[in-house]
């Protein structure tokens, strides 16, 4: 079985780099990203269109480069955390979660009694497809998941003491786009109302022993919610990574051409 890497780097009081996954979702990428350095693959299910057969490939590169699979989760109830744990996800995302009761419902879900309520198979990838004791197999899913529940409402800033104190989840993700659409001032990232939010859950997640992490678009945005106490930062992506390299190439070859 395998140890979550962001957790051992969270609970030894360091940070994590993600790098995005949702576009070119297959194992040779996800090894190459790896071996760069990078902590956690960030595949998004979400907004994308894959399925859950596409993790087991994914999660073999992530275990043979030592990095972590996070997988942002589909919220069609008890099937979601289930299989993309089956199939080898160290860690889940779950989008928008608006209050405490549903985040006790995602953990328990996710946790095996007595922390949680989550059914025995035994015999995925995360139990080393039946090879490992079925016991331990218990208490290492319940010590080295990650649980990371997304901050995108107006509704879950307002009760986000209540949700940071239930028991079982690991961190808040802050969806700053979203936070933006449901305050009223669309991408309006420096908007005082969302600068709030932000520090609300800061906050929430220092009183309540949780971490926090934000997606970043830059190296000093990144730094800056360090500095704010974020220990989850996204670090690049596969979709702008693709355009902005063809969009370089192409301009790079503009002054090419037939000549007279």
């Amino acid at each position: 079985m395998t140890n979550s890497r962001v957790l051992q780097k969270l609970r030894s009081g360091g940070f994590v780099k993600t790098a995005g996954v949702s576009r070119v979702a297959q194992p040779w990428l996800t090894e190459v990203i790896g071996r760069i350095g990078y902590d956690v693959i960030w595949f998004d299910m979400e907004h994308r269109d894959f399925n859950y057969d596409v993790i087991p490939a994914l999660s073999l590169a992530c275990r043979h480069t030592g990095i972590d699979l996070m997988v942002r989760v589909l919220k069609t109830g008890y099937d979601a955390p289930m299989r993309a744990l089956e199939f080898g996800a160290n860690g889940l995302m779950v989008p928008h979660v608006r209050s405490a009761e549903e985040a006790r419902q995602w953990v328990e879900w996710v946790r095996f009694p007595p922390l949680g309520k989550r059914g025995l198979d035994g015999v995925g990838t995360d139990a080393d497809h039946g090879l490992a004791g079925t016991l331990d197999h218990i208490r290492h899913a319940n010590r080295e998941v990650f649980l990371a529940l997304q901050v995108e409402d107006r509704e879950a800033v307002e009760s986000i003491d209540e949700i940071a104190a239930v028991p079982g989840f690991d961190l808040f993700f802050v969806g700053p786009a979203d936070l933006t659409l449901s305050y009223g001032v669309p991408l309006q990232f420096d908007h005082p109302d969302v600068e709030r939010a932000i520090d609300r859950v800061a906050a929430a997640c220092a009183r309540n022993g949780k971490w926090w992490g934000i997606p970043t678009g830059t190296p000093e945005a990144a730094q800056k919610m360090i500095d704010r106490g974020a220990r989850l930062v996204t670090c690049g992506g596969d979709h702008f990574s693709l355009i902005r390299g063809f969009q370089e190439s192409f301009a790079k070859y503009a002054q090419i051409g037939i000549k007279a």
